[in-house]
């Protein structure tokens, strides 16, 4: 136990390392602002392309900047399908957004992405973001970084998924399952924003 807290601690130092290492000047996405670049598509996992404005529903779309190997998604996809079904209850969409450029060659290539989706049964759309474009018009830091829109691409929540990386089983605020919900009953979003947290996002730099 106390080895594996020592390589969960090192593993956290060395990613905050990279994420500050890898900030780059980017417009501040404030709540309240509105989404661009809902009208371009993205490649999904599946072959087809879809762009934001396909994947909303009635009452919005929540966005998760995601990838293959960073180990905070890894702790936190296995709670994406319930995220997915929960959104789907409440008539909002999803879709899982992979805008590490930096990589595409190599871990979050799109046949590595296609094989992720599949060992993990994704539920829901995983796009590649080319030359991460989407990630730097909403300011997007980390993987997973979550952004919830409502259904006139008003932004309403920002931040992490919840307040447990390590397990589900720990959570005590489901920041962005709460966030839907309010949503979909017409109400403000109680907690609209929360650090995010994670991996940098290997954007494309220049």
């Amino acid at each position: 136990m106390l080895m594996k807290r020592m390589i969960l601690l090192v593993t956290l130092i060395f990613t905050a390392s990279l994420y500050a290492a890898a900030q780059v000047h980017l417009p501040d996405f404030k709540l309240g602002g509105k989404a661009v670049m809902t009208d371009v598509k993205m490649k999904d996992v599946s072959g087809k392309e879809y762009s934001l404005n396909d994947l909303k529903k009635a009452n919005g779309l929540v966005v998760i900047f995601s990838c293959n190997t960073c180990p905070f998604v890894k702790m936190w996809e296995g709670r994406y399908p319930e995220i997915k079904k929960w959104a789907d209850e409440h008539q909002v969409g999803m879709v899982l957004v992979n805008s590490n450029y930096q990589k595409r060659d190599g871990v979050d290539s799109f046949e590595a992405m296609k094989e992720h989706a599949k060992e993990h049964n994704y539920t829901m759309p995983y796009v590649v973001d080319k030359n991460s474009r989407l990630a730097n018009a909403f300011d997007a830091k980390t993987t997973p970084h979550v952004f919830l829109f409502d259904k006139d691409f008003t932004l309403v929540y920002k931040g992490a998924i919840d307040d447990s990386y390590q397990s589900a089983d720990n959570v005590k605020s489901p920041y962005l399952k709460n966030a839907i919900s309010q949503l979909a009953a017409g109400k403000m979003v109680a907690k609209n924003e929360t650090p995010p947290v994670g991996c940098s996002i290997k954007r494309k730099l220049d």
